[in-house]
């Protein structure tokens, strides 16, 4: 039983840091490309900045609900399960 659950968190884990990764690559690529466009059709006004820094702090959202939420800051959550058991018993 507690491998199962192990596996379990272990995979969820791994599925919320591939979702991170992809967010991440898609925001480098995308902004990379708008950097390019603003260069190249108008280098007055850098216009690219908005959505480098709209979508960066959705980005920082992300990376810190899968920190926080995909199990990586959760020992908390395995303690009070522990805890909750020995008061049971």
């Amino acid at each position: 039983m507690q491998n199962d659950e192990k596996y379990l968190r272990a995979k969820r884990k791994v599925q919320y840091l591939k979702a991170f990764y992809i967010h991440l690559t898609v925001y480098l690529l995308v902004n990379v490309i708008l950097f390019f466009i603003n260069l190249s059709f108008d280098s007055g006004n850098w216009w690219f900045l908005y959505p480098l820094g709209g979508w960066g702090i959705g980005l920082l959202v992300h990376g810190l609900s899968t920190v926080f939420y995909g199990g990586f800051g959760s020992k908390w959550e395995e303690r009070k399960i522990k805890e909750y058991m020995e008061k049971d018993i």
